[in-house]
């Protein structure tokens, strides 16, 4: 008895301790794009119910690839995790294929999703179509004209806009850009391209100041933050409702205590009325799940972009 009693005494004092230093949350991308957006908002409450300082480190490159390593790679003790988006945990393991040293769904823990950032059908203001059945219809009359921009030929950018380029069997020109949404948002606020899928997070404030002009969301209700604007569904393309999750992961590994104690810091996070203020105001949907919940439906949206992937012979940049 004494015996069993010494075996389970670290694993009491772990969980009584735990964190009981700085925790690293590794981001992907750049500052400024939808998962920075998300992660610096949610890290001051974050680190107040933590005890100690969460530090938000931008590991950005290779489309999330870089920061995905870095993640995995990490010690499992608790201390580092994983922001990871749909691009870096479901479409990139398609696109990349053996060349990824890590297989999200074999090397992480999921804890919870997050949010839910819905993507946003954005155009220049001189395209002439005010919604997304004006935007078919132009397309379909004016075959080869439109181009479109995005962060490259494995992004969901890209991939949404073969979707529906695909249910309409529509001819537009892909123009692929480096880097992240930014550079590709910028072309399009400049008319070198004339359309492209964003992030509602990416995209609002330049519809707001009127430089880009806002056709469709893809959530499935409309947007507090541009509740005038049709959703996909309503428009009657329900293939295209989705958005760029994101939630919280850990090294496989992690001990049981630190999951839990992350998990239950993060949920009381997410309900905190300031964070749900701010996020919403920048179009992103606060959403959390269980670890088992949140584990299955990473799964099915791996399979489901594969399939995308797939169909689009889509390729690493």
């Amino acid at each position: 008895m004494r015996f069993l009693l010494l075996l389970l005494f670290p694993v009491v004092v772990f969980a009584q301790s735990y964190p009981s230093k700085p925790v690293r949350m590794i981001v992907p991308f750049a500052p400024g794009g939808a998962s920075d957006f998300v992660g610096r908002i949610m890290q001051p409450r974050l680190s107040e119910l933590l005890g100690q300082q969460v530090i938000v480190e931008n590991r950005a490159g290779a489309s999330g690839n870089i920061g995905l390593e870095a993640a995995a790679k990490a010690p499992a003790d608790g201390y580092t995790f994983f922001l990871g988006n749909i691009g870096s945990v479901a479409i990139n393991p398609a696109v990349f294929g053996a060349t990824l040293a890590v297989t999200p769904t074999r090397d992480f823990i999921a804890v919870t999703q997050v949010v839910d950032v819905p993507s946003a059908l954005v155009a220049h203001p001189s395209l002439p179509a005010a919604n997304l059945k004006e935007l078919v219809a132009y397309a379909k009359a004016n075959p080869g004209k439109l181009n479109y921009g995005s962060p490259g030929s494995g992004s969901q950018n890209r991939l949404e806009m073969e979707v529906l380029r695909k249910l309409e069997n529509l001819d537009m020109v892909h123009v692929p850009y480096k880097g992240g949404a930014g550079p590709a948002t910028t072309g399009l606020i400049a008319g070198e391209t004339h359309l492209m899928f964003v992030t509602v997070s990416s995209a609002i404030g330049h519809v707001r100041n009127g430089r880009l002009k806002l056709l469709a969301v893809s959530s499935a209700r409309r947007l507090a933050a541009a509740p005038d604007v049709p959703t996909v569904g309503e428009s009657g393309y329900a293939d295209l409702q989705g958005g760029s999750w994101q939630g919280v992961f850990v090294p496989a590994g992690t001990p049981k205590e630190a999951v839990d104690r992350l998990l239950q810091a993060t949920l009381q996070t997410m309900q905190t009325q300031d964070v749900m203020a701010r996020l919403a105001n920048g179009g992103v949907e606060v959403v959390t799940s269980s670890p088992a919940a949140f584990a299955e439906f990473v799964a099915a949206e791996t399979r489901k972009w594969a399939r995308v992937v797939k169909e689009s012979n889509a390729t690493p940049d």
